[in-house]
């Protein structure tokens, strides 16, 4: 197998989280994949510190060597906005800290890659998920589905 990539699809009260690698025989596949979920009733330092802990202990055990994260996009909500963007620095923080080369991806190039449609939906991106990748749990949280596609995006750029 070549690189493993971590991949995430960051969030405030969740977030993603996949290890993909490619085969021998070229397919992509999924090592490991989750969904770390925080306490909604925990201050906002801790679900941070949750997140990122989590990460910390998963880059430790699974030793990847590409981090792939989605960008942000615009959102109407500007407070869930920041909340994310705080969550996504941690991430980017961890995966600099650990050396490891970081790749970023839009969800439209997400989806470009995953259905060949920029305008894609998120049932369009998971069916594909499950079509293209070896070892993906039947059933998951949109959350891991999506770290998913952000690694299936980074292999294909990666070719």
């Amino acid at each position: 197998m070549i690189n493993k990539i971590l991949a995430i699809d960051p969030g405030y009260d969740r977030i993603g989280v996949a290890l993909l690698a490619r085969d021998e025989s070229g397919r992509d596949v999924c090592l490991f994949s989750t969904c770390v979920q925080t306490d909604r009733k925990a201050s906002h330092h801790e679900r941070l510190f949750t997140t990122g802990d989590a990460v910390r202990k998963i880059i430790l055990e699974h030793e990847p060597t590409v981090f792939a994260i989605e960008k942000l996009f615009f959102q109407n909500n500007a407070k869930t906005a920041m909340l994310v963007a705080e969550a996504r620095g941690i991430m980017l923080f961890l995966a600099r800290l650990h050396n490891l080369e970081i790749h970023e991806y839009t969800p439209q190039e997400i989806k470009v890659a995953m259905t060949g449609h920029g305008g894609s939906d998120k049932k369009a991106v998971t069916d594909m998920v499950k079509r293209l990748v070896k070892n993906v749990p039947e059933k998951a949280l949109d959350d891991e589905y999506d770290a998913i596609a952000i690694g299936v995006t980074c292999l294909a750029h990666l070719r």
